[in-house]
């Protein structure tokens, strides 16, 4: 009953999603393209949001669903590592014209073809957690 909470937030998230046009094809598309500022200004405004509200879970000493309280830990750094995992996730969001964020939004709308590329998403997490050990990090 305590995960209920979560559910306005996520309804709100989906309708956001839509409103923003964030699920469009087209609108990805564009940005892939250069053509237009949209979808920038939507990924800059989701950073920056995410920074504050990183800032704040820090200075308030926030806890999470079961009262542990939330750590960041710092990751190491390499080029390979950015350069190779983020040409596989933007030639993904590419192909599948799906940005990543909204996919269950699309499957909310009843496109059930994104079943595929959630389905690709998690074999994707699940064979780098296989292979993450032999991986450049």
């Amino acid at each position: 009953m305590k995960a209920i909470k979560f559910l306005l937030p996520g309804i709100i998230f989906g309708i956001v999603m839509t409103k923003s046009e964030a699920i469009s094809w087209f609108r990805i598309q564009e940005m892939f393209r250069f053509e237009s500022f949209h979808m920038y200004g939507i990924i800059g405004t989701a950073v920056t949001l995410g920074f504050i509200l990183v800032f704040v879970i820090k200075k308030l000493g926030l806890n999470n669903m079961r009262g542990d309280q939330i750590k960041f830990l710092p990751k190491t750094k390499s080029i390979a590592r950015y350069l190779i995992g983020g040409t596989i996730f933007g030639l993904g969001w590419a192909m599948t014209g799906a940005c990543p964020g909204p996919l269950f939004t699309l499957l909310g709308h009843g496109i059930l073809s994104i079943l595929l590329v959630i389905g690709s998403a998690i074999l994707g997490t699940y064979a780098y957690g296989l292979l993450r050990e032999k991986l450049p990090h």
